[in-house]
């Protein structure tokens, strides 16, 4: 009989690892490159981040790319997620002025990579909107799907003849509800219940542009394009109906307001929670709705614009329609759909006060898209482990995270699910945004106090790194050094 660890990851399986612009380049104002969202917030008000840090240099990755390159092929990637800083390419957030110094860096930085056999995989947006844009409302301007295509295709025309894998937007609730219905990521607008919903429907309708204009001009046979989404599983705290419904709107609030548009067969928002905003906006006197309508043609258009459903797991979280039911601002997101959070204190608890280990809810989210969705084509595109500053190499929590991770992963795979790949969050420690430098999320520490942002490999990294070489996850697994070399095999 085969025993649980046997269980090989398919070959044309793809592995990387995840990061983000803001998080790992620095040179914020370099040749060129234009302030973004997080450069204003850190520098006119940097006490809204946990140590007071920014991401002016994070890990300089304007100047050490090849150095992250070289950690890719110590790993043994399949593949790299990354995104592209929009003030870098134009600074002046339009597609008047393109910045030759920002497309060469990528450029190099995607040469390189090729050069050792491993593919790009390209975020355009992962949180850090050109200034001059917020300036003119961000998000929040109806012209803002116009400005986001002009920019997507500046993007497909530099680097689409080299890369075939591209995501629109990276986590929209945490652009939408974080950055313009509360205070918690930039641009802290706390447009309590209206931000975020107005940004709901400008972000898809975004979404569906540049993916259009991709696939029909730019991306030939092999080319695809999809958009990422943050999935906590939400489970219900028992199994009656209020509660199950709880977990739903629950679901529908965190994720399913910027999915169901795009994966589902009617289109639109998602019917739960737009009647019960709908009520909630006629009971607190507003004129109409507070969630915006799509026209049929906007619906039709915004339907079915995906190739793949990008997935960022980490956590869970149980959810009661009675318990622990918290006073939300009115209007807002969480008061629209009050439903109650409870702690689970038998999770293993990481660095960040959000993540804690919970059983097998990485197979819970596969499952529950596949079902809902007609088992679309699917890529973990984070998922990840954070420790204090003070760990140190020696990252236990993340190996044992990683590998019950990684089970769940075949767990889907047996289960039919149509998952294609997984990236781990991340390469290397960055920019924790509102938590500074407080969480390192890294496979390589990397030391922020030297000004040449040495990268050391922690045990995790040769961990994942057995599990790509073998593409089998064997717990007893132990590296018996700590020096990474580059398999030439690769």
């Amino acid at each position: 009989m085969t025993t649980k660890q046997q269980r090989r990851f398919p070959d044309d399986f793809m592995f990387g690892t995840a990061t983000a612009s803001y998080q790992i380049e620095g040179g914020w104002n370099e040749d060129g490159k234009s302030e973004n969202i997080w450069d204003h917030m850190t520098h006119t008000n940097p006490t809204v981040i946990k140590d007071q840090s920014n991401g002016d240099i994070a890990a300089d990755t304007y100047h050490n790319y090849k150095r992250d390159v070289e950690m890719m092929r110590e790993l043994g990637l399949d593949a790299y997620r990354f995104s592209l800083s929009w003030s870098r390419i134009l600074p002046d957030g339009f597609s008047n002025r393109i910045n030759e110094a920002g497309v060469s860096f990528y450029n190099n930085y995607i040469d390189e990579m090729l050069k050792y056999g491993i593919t790009p995989m390209i975020t355009l947006y992962h949180w850090d909107l050109p200034q001059k844009l917020q300036d003119l409302g961000g998000f929040l301007n109806p012209l803002f799907p116009e400005w986001f295509e002009d920019y997507a295709r500046v993007v497909y025309e530099q680097f689409g003849d080299r890369v075939k894998y591209w995501i629109t937007f990276n986590e929209p609730r945490e652009v939408c509800y974080q950055g313009y219905d509360s205070y918690t990521l930039a641009p802290i607008l706390n447009a309590t219940g209206i931000g975020a919903y107005l940004c709901a429907k400008h972000l898809v309708l975004a979404h569906a542009r540049a993916y259009y204009a991709y696939k029909n001009e730019y991306a030939g046979e092999e080319g695809i394009c999809g958009i990422t989404y943050a999935v906590t599983w939400m489970a219900p705290e028992t199994d009656s109906e209020e509660d199950e419904f709880a977990a739903d709107l629950k679901r529908q609030a965190d994720w399913g307001i910027y999915s169901e548009p795009i994966f589902s067969e009617e289109g639109g928002f998602p019917k739960d929670l737009k009647k019960l905003v709908d009520q909630k906006s006629a009971e607190q006197g507003y004129s109409k709705s507070r969630m915006p309508e799509f026209t049929d043609e906007e619906r039709d258009f915004v339907k079915g614009s995906a190739d793949f459903f990008g997935i960022n797991h980490y956590t869970a979280q149980i959810v009661s329609a009675k318990e622990n039911l918290e006073e939300h601002p009115v209007p807002s997101v969480y008061d629209d759909i009050n439903v109650g959070i409870i702690a689970v204190d038998e999770w293993l608890p990481s660095a960040s006060s959000w993540l804690k280990q919970a059983p097998d809810s990485l197979l819970s989210v596969l499952m529950n898209i596949k079902d809902k969705y007609n088992n679309p084509m699917v890529y973990i595109t984070e998922n990840g482990w954070s420790t204090t500053p003070e760990a140190g190499l020696i990252d236990d929590d993340r190996v044992r995270y990683y590998r019950a991770a990684l089970e769940n992963v075949l767990d889907a795979l047996e289960a039919g699910v149509n998952l294609k790949g997984y990236m781990a969050w991340s390469l290397m420690d960055n920019f924790e945004w509102m938590q500074g430098y407080t969480e390192r999320f890294g496979l390589y520490e990397v030391d922020f106090e030297d000004p040449l942002r040495t990268r050391r490999p922690r045990k995790s990294a040769f961990v994942y790194k057995q599990i790509l070489k073998t593409r089998v996850v064997d717990h007893d697994y132990e590296p018996d050094s700590m020096t990474m070399t580059i398999d030439d095999g690769h």
